[in-house]
């Protein structure tokens, strides 16, 4: 088989380390024979040499001529996006050498640059960096897996204009590969899928593109296929140029193109053909050329797989393996080829003098500044703000203005992030992504240096799941424990905290245990603070399931003025579809004839509606899926007010809600578990105690793993990573995320409702 070799030079020092960046930037450009002529290798050397000058960053450099690239790395945990990006960081120059996820090198993945990531080997908050590869300026933000910190990709792909999602070659689309589709579809993100670790046993790339079908509901088709899986994993065969590629070398650096092999020529045409059909079901080129059964050439291909991804109509998937280094720089080339320029992806502000209708972005750097800060972090130098830069630039020096509170800033220092390292710069440009010091404000605010009135939409916030009471161990400690928790919260919206008006103790709430247990202990190490936890309390809420009117009259007198309201209408229960389309739990409808209430009133009841909602009848939990219609009442002359009207429709919900077949919901995790098949009957046997739900059972085609899915109430999952050790000899792994809230059973609410009254009269008794 006749081949050609790219030899890389490897990391080094001096020159050396410059040629071979340049070198690992021209990647897949070309591909130079070694029997070449030697001009033709001096030329080679030469071409490689001369590009190293545009190498590094520098903000002289003309940053118009600069092509971009924003995207995200997102998956499942675990299914390798962090070795992913230290692969890419290493192939396009930006590191020397590449280190272990968990750091047993006693140094640990440039990305996970937190202590706790390096122990726990997992990533917990979102870090960005920066590349260049080819002609394509690249910024990456490397996001968590679990579920805990799912807020991190939130923010990310709110802002990036481009993602990779990463899938396990053996385990396929997991819960949070779930979560992350469902993001990306949420802010029209363009993907490709990456499948990971085909080095290993059992992998399956077939099963993982028919679950990328099936359950992510994509119209996904591979441009690779491998070559050999398993052990015997040595490259990729490219269906669109019809060549091999394979990865030679200590680092996966020397890539060796060639014919396609003979055994694979059938399977190759086959998955092409595939390919062909796929876009042909949305591109209308390839459609015309496939019915008239002309064959696409390799640019028409191309073309139309960007068309289409851009649109969101179509899922490229690549192959690899990233820890065994295949696969990674032709997903580089897939980057700059298939997903887009931040001009390309429409991007929308909204007017806020005219009732925030819709304007497209410009991304011309010429238009007056649109920058949304996405991500706050504390430093030793003061808050340092992440900030996308949608139309216009940031310029040192320049002054900018917050236009959510109209605070004026000056800007002091601009730095591009590379995980915990910073590079200073002068200027930004639009489609950028930098940080900045010097700028107090809150996640998702928007900036300007116009007097435009536009603001960027914020974001998704999930609802925590999970409190904790917690308290400093010594009353020295007061004043860090109040720092810590004012940092926490500010960079972490799903992180909340409240005082128990009653015990007076500090709730803290989150996503889940790993989700509190990691901010405890970072308290710990960051702030010196040792924290004493109560036992976890599971967020309850209570609802409704019929309608129950209400006539209520409110009349309070003690000397002087007194208070007098009426009140009369009716409570009903939402469908989940009516709150999903709302947009919020509950609904207050007016629907008052005359002025029986006077119309300043109006407000007073939707707040006392308010109050009513924040804590229920039956256990003082929030109260959702309930619209509350106000259709009559009463006021007086001397004694009606706004306090009068607001306590009196509180308590009016309150006492109706009693008769409106009340029902406390509790938080349903769907449940991943991974285990080795022997214990299958321990295991599923483990989650019916806890009264779990199985979905799905999914066996491993050899038969030696087995995944199961199941919903199972959080109040019953604590202690379950314990348990499933115990169980499958520390072999067993699980996930889980929020699914929904559902009623709990009869006796379970029973049981909440006299521990709730218990609680209320010990409180009394001892006030």
């Amino acid at each position: 088989m006749a081949t050609s070799v790219l030899r890389f030079l490897g990391p080094r020092g001096g020159a050396s380390a410059l040629a071979s960046s340049a070198t690992h930037r021209c990647a897949t450009a070309s591909y130079w024979p070694i029997n070449n002529a030697a001009t033709k290798a001096i030329s080679a050397n030469n071409l490689l040499l001369q590009s190293c000058s545009s190498r590094f960053f520098s903000s002289s450099e003309d940053l118009d001529a600069i092509k971009r690239r924003n995207i995200g790395i997102s998956a499942h945990i675990d299914s390798g996006k962090t070795t992913l990006t230290e692969r890419i960081l290493f192939y396009t120059g930006r590191i020397k050498a590449i280190h272990d996820v968990r750091g047993k090198d006693g140094v640990g993945a440039k990305m996970d640059s937190m202590d706790l990531e390096r122990e726990k080997g997992i990533t917990i908050q979102s870090a960005a960096t920066f590349c260049r590869w080819k002609d394509s300026h690249i910024n990456i933000i490397d996001t968590p897996g679990h579920v805990d910190f799912t807020i991190e990709v939130e923010r990310a792909l709110r802002v990036l204009d481009g993602g990779i999602l990463v899938l396990c070659g053996v385990s396929g689309v997991q819960s949070q590969s779930l979560t992350v589709d469902r993001q990306m579809k949420r802010y029209n993100v363009p993907r490709l899928a990456f499948i990971n670790k085909l080095d290993r046993q059992g992998s399956n790339p077939t099963k993982v593109i028919n679950d990328l079908r099936n359950q992510l509901k994509l119209n996904a088709s591979q441009v690779q296929i491998p070559i050999g899986l398993e052990d015997n994993h040595l490259g990729v065969v490219d269906l669109i140029k019809n060549k091999s590629y394979t990865f030679d070398g200590e680092r996966g650096e020397t890539i060796v193109e060639g014919k396609v092999p003979d055994d694979m020529k059938d399977m190759v045409e086959e998955k092409r053909m595939e390919l062909i059909e796929k876009l042909a079901d949305v591109d209308d080129e390839i459609g015309e050329l496939f019915l008239m059964e002309e064959e696409p050439t390799e640019d028409q291909l191309k073309e139309a797989i960007r068309r289409q991804t851009i649109a969101c109509k179509f899922v490229p998937v690549f192959m690899g393996s990233a820890f065994k280094n295949k696969g990674v720089q032709p997903l580089l080339d897939g980057v700059l080829d298939y997903l887009p320029e931040p001009s390309e992806k429409a991007n929308y502000a909204l007017d806020r003098s005219k009732d925030e209708a819709e304007v497209q972005v410009s991304c011309s750097k010429d238009d007056p500044l649109l920058a949304l800060a996405f991500k706050l972090e504390e430093t030793q130098f003061g808050q340092l703000t992440y900030m996308r830069i949608y139309q216009g630039m940031l310029k040192k020096g320049n002054q900018i203005h917050n236009v959510n509170d109209g605070k004026k800033i000056k800007l002091a220092r601009i730095v591009r992030m590379h995980s915990n390292d910073m590079e200073e710069i002068d200027e930004a440009h639009a489609g950028d992504v930098v940080a900045m010091f010097g700028i107090d404000c809150r996640s998702m605010d928007t900036f300007s240096d116009g007097d435009m009135n536009l603001a960027m939409s914020s974001m998704f916030v999930p609802e925590p799941v999970m409190s904790l009471a917690v308290k400093p161990a010594e009353t020295k400690m007061q004043n860090n424990f109040a720092k810590a928790l004012t940092k926490f919260t500010k960079e972490d919206p799903t992180l909340r905290v409240k005082v128990d008006s009653e015990t007076k103790e500090t709730v803290l709430s989150g996503m889940g245990e790993l989700h509190l247990e990691v901010y405890i202990e970072r308290m710990k190490r960051e702030y010196n603070v040792e924290v004493v936890s109560g036992q976890p309390n599971v967020n309850y809420k209570e609802t409704i399931a019929a309608r129950a009117e209400f006539d209520w009259l409110h009349k309070k007198q003690s000397g002087g003025s007194g208070q007098y309201a009426k009140v009369s209408g009716y409570i009903e229960p939402m469908t989940e579809e009516e709150i999903k389309e709302l947009g919020k739990p509950n609904e207050f409808k007016n629907k008052c004839i005359g002025t029986n209430i006077p119309p300043e009133y109006y407000p007073s009841c939707e707040k006392g509606m308010r109050d009513a909602m924040h804590e229920g009848s039956l256990v003082g939990c929030e109260v959702e899926g309930i619209r509350v219609v106000l259709q009559d009442g009463a006021s007086h002359a001397v004694d009606s007010s706004d306090m009068a009207f607001r306590i009196c429709m509180a308590n009016a919900i309150r006492e109706t809600m009693k008769t409106a077949q009340p029902s406390v919901l509790e938080p349903v995790m769907t449940v991943e578990v991974e285990i080795p098949s022997e214990f299958q009957g321990a295991v599923t046997a483990s989650l019916s105690k806890r009264m779990g739900m199985i979905q799905s059972s999914d066996m491993n085609d050899d038969g030696s793993g087995l995944k199961l899915e199941a919903q199972v109430p959080l109040a019953n999952m604590f202690g379950y990573s314990t348990e499933l050790r115990s169980l499958t000899q520390g072999k067993g792994e699980f996930t889980m995320e929020y699914f929904k809230h559902t009623p709990v059973p009869r006796q379970t609410q029973d049981e909440l409702m006299d521990k709730y009254k218990l609680e209320r009269l010990e409180k009394e008794a001892a006030a």
